[in-house]
C-alpha cells in the first residue's frame, strides 16, 4: 500500500501545483468523468461530471491571479486495493486575507478509485470552517 499512498500523494501534489499555475489540463488530469465535487461557492448540492467541474476553475484562476496562494500545508493518505481517500489542509487566500486570519486553512478531501491500475479522483470536497 505504501506505493499506492506515494502515487496518490504525487497525484494530489501535482494537482495543487496545476491549480496554483492556473493549468486547467493539469487540474483535470486524473479526474473521473463522473466526478462529484462539493465546493465553497454554490451550487451547494455539488457539481457532477468533468465538464461542469472544469467550468468552476477559470473564475478561481482569475481570483488567484490577484496574488492568492494555494499551498498544501498537510496531506494524509489512506489507500486500500482499489479505493482510497486523502485529506489535506491548504493555505488558500490573498496575502491580506491570510494576514487577517493567519490560521485559516482550506479543507480538502479526495475520494479516489483505482481504474485499470491507475488512481482516479472520483470525489472532491473543498470547504472553509464556518465561524
Amino acid at each position: 500500500m505504501a506505493d499506492d499512498e506515494t502515487q496518490i500523494r504525487t497525484l494530489i501534489t501535482k494537482w495543487a501545483e496545476a491549480v496554483h499555475r492556473g493549468d486547467l489540463d493539469g487540474v483535470l488530469a486524473d479526474h473521473a468523468d463522473d466526478i462529484l465535487m462539493y465546493d465553497v461557492p454554490p451550487p451547494h448540492e455539488g457539481i457532477r461530471g468533468l465538464l461542469p467541474y472544469a467550468a468552476t476553475w477559470p473564475p478561481f484562476f482569475d481570483w488567484q491571479a490577484q496574488g492568492a496562494c494555494f499551498d498544501i500545508d498537510t496531506l494524509d493518505v489512506t489507500a486500500g486495493e482499489d479505493v482510497a481517500y486523502a485529506h489535506a489542509l491548504l493555505r488558500c487566500g490573498t496575502p491580506e486575507e491570510l494576514a487577517e486570519h493567519p490560521a485559516l486553512r482550506l479543507r480538502l478531501t479526495f475520494g479516489l478509485r483505482k481504474e485499470r491500475g491507475r488512481w482516479t479522483v472520483a470525489h472532491e470536497h473543498h470547504s472553509f470552517p464556518h465561524d
